[in-house]
C-alpha cells in the first residue's frame, strides 16, 4: 500500500514537472515571437526616420466629392530612394495610406518567397516586407501590379487591409498613394473582395492576360461601393493578404493608378 502511494506521489510530481516545462517552453517561444515582431517594428521605424524627410507635413486627405482638377492630386512626401535602394536595391516603390500603419517601402525579388520572412534590411523577421509580384515590372508599368502583406494581428503590415470589409472604412480611406523613382501615383480604390487562394491560380488572376476577368470578380463580390471611375485602359494594382473567412481565403482590394 506504502509503495503504490510512493509510486502515484511519484508520477504526479513527474507530470508537474513536465507539465513546467511545457510552459516555459511555450512562454518562451511566445515572448521570442514578440520580440520578433518588436524588432521587426523597431526595424521599420528606423527605417521611416532614415528614408522619409521629417519635414514633410502630413497630407490632408481629399474629400471624394473633390473637382477633376484634383483628381491627381499626391501629398509631396520626400522618400530618398538613394539611400533606401543603398540599404537594399530591391525597394522599388513606398506605399503610403494616410492615418493607417500602412507606411512601408515595396520590395520586388525573383525569389517570391524571399520578402515574406525577411525585413527591407535582410534581416530574417516574421513581419517580412510589402513585395510585388515578380511577374510585374518594378516600375509599376504593367497594366496588373499585385502587392502582397502579411495580415499580422498586430495590424501591421496588411494587417488593417480586411477593414475595406466596411463600406464606412472605404469611405474614409478612399485612396492611398504609390511612390516610385520614375513617378508617384494617387490609388483610387475600386473594389475589395474575398477570394480563394486556389480560385486566384486556378483562375490565374496574376497575369496581366486575365486582367478583365479579375475586374469581373471584383466587382461582383466587392465588400464596398466605390466612386472611382475606370476606363478599362488604366493600370491597376491589387493588394492581397490573408484573410479568415474560410482556409487559403485572401482579401484583395483593387486600385487604379493615377499620376501625378
Amino acid at each position: 500500500m506504502i509503495k503504490k502511494i510512493h509510486w502515484k506521489r511519484l508520477l504526479a510530481w513527474v507530470l508537474l514537472a513536465v507539465s513546467v516545462c511545457i510552459m516555459i517552453r511555450a512562454g518562451y517561444g511566445l515572448w521570442n515571437i514578440h520580440r520578433m515582431y518588436a524588432q521587426g517594428n523597431q526595424n521599420y521605424e528606423e527605417l521611416v526616420q532614415a528614408v522619409k524627410n521629417p519635414a514633410a507635413s502630413k497630407p490632408s486627405m481629399p474629400e471624394l466629392t473633390d473637382t477633376k482638377e484634383s483628381e491627381a492630386w499626391i501629398p509631396q512626401i520626400d522618400i530618398d530612394f538613394e539611400k533606401l535602394q543603398a540599404i537594399n536595391p530591391d525597394a522599388v516603390a513606398w506605399l503610403y495610406c494616410p492615418d493607417t500603419v500602412i507606411d512601408y517601402p515595396v520590395m520586388r525579388s525573383d525569389d517570391y518567397n524571399r520578402y515574406l520572412h525577411h525585413l527591407p534590411d535582410g534581416t530574417y523577421n516574421a513581419n517580412g516586407s510589402l513585395f510585388l509580384d515578380y511577374n510585374n515590372p518594378s516600375d509599376f508599368s504593367g497594366r496588373l501590379n499585385i502587392v502582397y502583406g502579411h495580415h499580422m494581428k498586430s495590424g501591421r503590415m496588411f494587417g488593417s487591409l480586411d477593414q475595406y470589409k466596411k463600406q464606412t472604412y472605404y469611405e474614409t480611406h478612399p485612396y492611398m498613394y504609390l511612390y516610385t523613382v520614375q513617378k508617384n501615383y494617387r490609388v483610387d480604390l475600386l473594389y475589395g473582395c474575398v477570394i480563394g487562394a486556389g480560385q486566384w491560380r486556378e483562375r490565374a488572376f496574376m497575369y496581366e492576360s486575365n486582367h478583365d476577368g479579375l475586374l469581373d470578380y471584383a466587382a461582383h463580390y466587392t465588400t464596398f461601393d466605390s466612386n472611382t471611375s475606370y476606363t478599362g485602359e488604366e493600370r491597376i494594382i491589387v493588394l492581397s493578404t490573408c484573410s479568415y473567412e474560410f482556409d487559403d481565403a485572401r482579401y484583395i482590394v483593387v486600385g487604379v493608378l493615377r499620376a501625378g
